[in-house]
């Protein structure tokens, strides 16, 4: 079966660089599907799984943000705003909750902190008006 250059960048990085036999990829409508000699387009990508075949018959999965597909003069890249193996999504979802749950606290603790910061400064200010009364 014939090949063709993929290449599959993430935002932070390139996930997959190679020769592959087959591509499939989550459009807004379906699915679409990639061989070698494919006619040339541009195209949106959902969120959503990619599987690729390589040279020697092995099948690979990719989860995938949205992004974009363009295949041009038999080379296929795949733009995306992340890309992980399916194994290692859990994982990653998990690590991102408990950022997002830091970012929560210490968002929490600064607005503590400008609320005693505000209630000081109206104390303070309360005290001068009370000290100019007294004059």
């Amino acid at each position: 079966m014939s090949t063709f250059p993929l290449e599959i960048l993430a935002a932070d990085g390139a996930f997959f660089r190679g020769e592959c036999q087959s591509l499939t990829i989550p459009v807004s409508d379906g699915r679409l599907g990639i061989l070698a000699h494919h006619s040339d387009l541009i195209s949106a990508v959902v969120p959503g799984q990619v599987e690729f075949t390589l040279p020697d018959g092995a099948r690979r999965t990719a989860l995938v943000d949205a992004g974009l597909i363009k295949v041009e003069d038999g080379s296929v890249l795949l733009l995306v705003d992340s890309a992980e193996r399916p194994e290692e999504a859990e994982a990653n979802r998990a690590r991102r909750a408990a950022e997002r749950a830091r970012e929560e606290e210490l968002q929490r603790r600064s607005m503590q902190e400008y609320n005693a910061a505000q209630a000081a400064l109206a104390r303070a200010f309360a005290q001068m008006r009370g000290e100019e009364k007294d004059k």
